[in-house]
């Protein structure tokens, strides 16, 4: 019975030892040395990305802007490249905000395509005599030179302008689209903390972002907690 007694303490001493070694951790479950250092500090991620801020920079981060780009971009593809560069300097979509407007169209009431200098002098003149008021159209290229008698929002509109120039007997002329209608985007960052401030105004060279941002038009900065309170109303009162 002792013999029986002293070997069994020598088993659980041997198991004690074993486990104040670690050798165990695997088996029961229970670290010997519990959460604390070093396993903490080894399971670390990018501990090198953890900064301390001073209390002015921890006050600074506090305040929020917002930003917006200084042109609207047109169409589409011209947004998705802003957003792209946006992405690549680590905002999300999260984090700014695009609104949209349609852009309408352009077309004019134009003449043909000058042939020569004095088809071009004859049709000054008689414009002239008419009071009929024209302007040199600046492109495309390839239809230059050409008069331009008149800009109008739709085709149905220069159409109909058009038509009246034909019953004032005036010939060589045509309805010319100048420009399609278009989406128009303008880019924000409503709530750009201190950092991400610094990091839009750092973009101003990116040719997507058409000349950078700038301070929203009719927003000032405006403390954390206050911008926090305005989106915490909101959702109040969109809910049913």
């Amino acid at each position: 019975m002792l013999r029986a007694l002293v070997l069994l303490l020598i088993l659980l001493n041997g198991l004690f030892f074993g486990w104040t070694r670690g050798w165990l951790d695997g088996v029961i479950g229970i670290k010997a040395s519990g959460e604390r250092e070093p396993e903490r500090v080894a399971a670390q991620v990018h501990p090198e990305r953890i900064t301390l801020l001073s209390p002015q920079a921890a006050a600074a981060l506090q305040t929020r802007s917002c930003l917006e780009l200084a042109s609207p971009l047109n169409g589409d593809a011209a947004l998705a490249e802003a957003q792209a560069v946006l992405q690549r300097a680590g905002f999300t979509a999260s984090d700014w905000q695009a609104q949209s407007a349609e852009q309408p169209g352009v077309w004019a009431v134009a003449s043909i395509r000058l042939p020569s200098k004095d088809f071009q002098a004859r049709k000054e003149e008689t414009y002239k005599k008419m009071r009929i008021a024209f302007e040199y159209l600046s492109g495309p290229p390839e239809e230059l030179p050409t008069m331009v008698l008149g800009r109008h929002a739709s085709e149905k509109a220069a159409q109909a302008a058009l038509d009246a120039y034909t019953q004032r007997q005036l010939k060589g002329l045509r309805v010319l689209q100048l420009q399609a209608p278009m989406q128009r985007h303008v880019l924000r960052v409503p709530k750009a903390d201190s950092a991400q401030a610094a990091k839009l105004l750092g973009l101003a060279k990116e040719p997507a972002l058409q000349g950078g941002f700038k301070a929203c038009a009719a927003q000032a900065a405006v403390p954390a907690a206050t911008a926090a309170s305005s989106t915490a109303a909101a959702s109040s009162a969109s809910a049913p």
